[in-house]
């Protein structure tokens, strides 16, 4: 192949990078107004500004048929309260579990003591790596114009690693000794078998083996040797009487994050889940404890979040020269090699048509690897060796899904005449084709049915309720907004509205609030109490733009 000239590249190239922020920033439209903690007046008719709240305790509030005395939480990240891509100190005091921690002291609920992380930023997962050098990269907050998400500096004191941030290693807090004294037992980021393991804090596995988790070694009974589960079951049976359990949800969404890189994030099988969880469920509610009551919830869709929404599949604007030139140099080579494979019967007709490159002015798709195509490198050799980069490569279509985090990757410039996403393909893990999508959405279905009909077994029946968090979440995206004592919120980033934080797959403050909601419904209804609901004026949204 001939190569494209530096000037067209380095012009692409810059061009991309310009797009890949304006992606961003299209999702995350600026309202000049931001009503997470004030009256807030506005000229914008949809926006209605929050009432006089009412008291934070209204009288009457009842537990109903259940004790709130000592509330325990097992989960991961959306109920360790992670947000906007770190757990740090903000997002961790609004915590759904904390939320709702906070409604049952209402009713009789007691302390509720979290392993605290005592970060204003936390440590960015997002970023990797993290730290780089001297940086550490805690929360994304918006940021510049047009607003993106970028991480804020963190200090040394958000490092997961106990050598060089003692720190980080939980002492233990105000009301809580030991760890069958805590209340909140989540950790982000983890799949539910890694609860029943001691490798999940067995610190000599750091940067080893990928069960290892510092956000439960940190606060392990006996690192390397305790479990998460027996952790939280040593707290239940020191007097817990209600336990919410959200574990799961991970096991499905940490592979939609990657991109279907089972590699990275494997997607568990349903008949592991379904062991996992009945095992779970049954060292609560059966060897743990006869008498503690609970909630459990199913898992909502992932592929109607902002991360999974804002990026289009063809993001790319190409001029009519940059056009021609990547027609000339790749699209003529590649689908003329194309025509030779189904000549000679590798491919057929269908999966050429598939492949095909097409560059127009205008807007272009993103150039992508599928590893559900036929590997065509084994016939990549001679004249056609310049191709091998395109093995596995084509265009994307308006059935794939671009999570948030690949527009930062593309129109990076990789080497000479070599650009992410336009001359060269992103790896598969950076797009989700429909059948890993429909795989996802096969396992939580199967996911959400096996929960739901735990919890309504004759077992189980009279101590859980059961919360609909995927109905919830479906009509909310449905309906486009909600109203909740005069305040509007959406289900995007969106400030003021937005209940999603800058990461596009977490909730703001604001959006555990609305969660929260859902479970005390729940638990009112199975239950039979009018335990108050969190009020959504109280809590934050996501913030508008900063100018670091």
């Amino acid at each position: 192949m001939n190569s494209l000239t530096d000037k067209t590249m380095k012009k692409l190239s810059y061009i991309l990078h310009v797009v890949a922020f304006a992606i961003v920033a299209t999702s995350c439209e600026q309202e000049l107004v931001d009503n997470s903690a004030s009256p807030c007046p506005s000229d914008d008719p949809s926006i209605i500004c929050p009432e006089a709240p009412d008291p934070a305790c209204p009288a009457g509030a009842t537990a109903g048929d259940v004790s709130f005395s000592k509330f325990i939480a097992l989960g991961t990240s959306y109920t360790a309260g992670f947000q906007a891509g770190a757990l740090f100190t903000q997002g961790q005091d609004n915590s759904l579990a904390a939320i709702l921690a906070d409604r049952f002291a209402c009713v009789g609920g007691g302390a509720f003591n979290q392993p605290n992380i005592n970060s204003p930023n936390g440590f960015n997962i997002f970023i990797s790596p993290n730290p780089q050098g001297n940086n550490v990269f805690g929360r994304f907050r918006l940021q510049g114009s047009p607003p993106q998400p970028a991480p804020l500096a963190s200090g040394m004191e958000a490092i997961p690693n106990p050598q060089v941030n003692p720190g980080f290693m939980y002492t233990g807090s105000a009301g809580a000794v030991g760890v069958n004294q805590l209340n909140n037992f989540s950790v982000p980021a983890i799949f539910m078998g890694q609860a029943f393991i001691p490798q999940t804090g067995d610190w000599t596995l750091a940067g080893l083996d990928p069960r290892f988790s510092p956000f439960y070694g940190r606060f392990a009974s006996a690192p390397g040797t305790s479990t998460l589960l027996a952790d939280a079951a040593s707290s239940i049976a020191n007097g817990g009487t209600f336990v919410l359990v959200w574990m799961g949800m991970d096991d499905a969404i940490l592979y939609a994050a990657y991109g279907g890189d089972a590699k990275v994030a494997p997607l568990t099988t349903v008949d592991d889940f379904k062991t996992q969880y009945g095992g779970l469920i049954g060292t609560i509610f059966v060897q743990t404890s006869t008498t503690a009551k609970g909630v459990v919830a199913n898992f909502p869709n992932p592929f109607v979040m902002p991360h999974f929404t804002s990026v289009p599949w063809n993001p790319i604007p190409i001029d009519a020269n940059t056009a021609a030139a990547l027609t000339a140099n790749i699209a003529d080579n590649y689908n003329a090699f194309l025509d030779a494979m189904v000549a000679a019967e590798v491919i057929d007709e269908d999966e050429a048509a598939l492949r095909k490159l097409t560059f127009t002015a205008g807007q272009n798709a993103i150039l992508m690897k599928d590893e559900n195509l036929t590997d065509l490198s084994p016939y990549m050799a001679g004249p056609a060796a310049g191709l091998k980069p395109y093995a596995l490569a084509r265009q994307a279509k308006s059935t794939d899904i671009i999570p948030l985090s690949t527009g930062a990757i593309l129109g990076q410039e990789i080497g000479p005449n070599q650009v992410l996403g336009v001359s060269v393909p992103v790896d598969d893990r950076y797009v989700i084709v429909p059948q890993e999508r429909d795989s996802v959405l096969t396992h939580l279905t199967e996911f959400n049915a096996y929960i739901k009909t735990l919890a309504e077994s004759p077992t189980y029946s009279s101590r859980l309720a059961f919360a609909d968090v995927s109905a919830a979440f479906n009509s909310l995206v449905t309906a486009t907004a909600g109203i909740s004592d005069g305040l509007t919120y959406t289900p995007n980033i969106n400030p003021p509205t937005g209940i999603y934080s800058e990461d596009g797959l977490h909730p703001n403050s604001r959006g555990y609030a609305f969660i929260a909601n859902i479970f005390i419904d729940a638990i009112n209804a199975k239950f039979g109490g009018s335990v108050p609901k969190a009020k959504l004026t109280k809590y934050s949204a996501t913030g508008l733009p900063i100018n670091p």
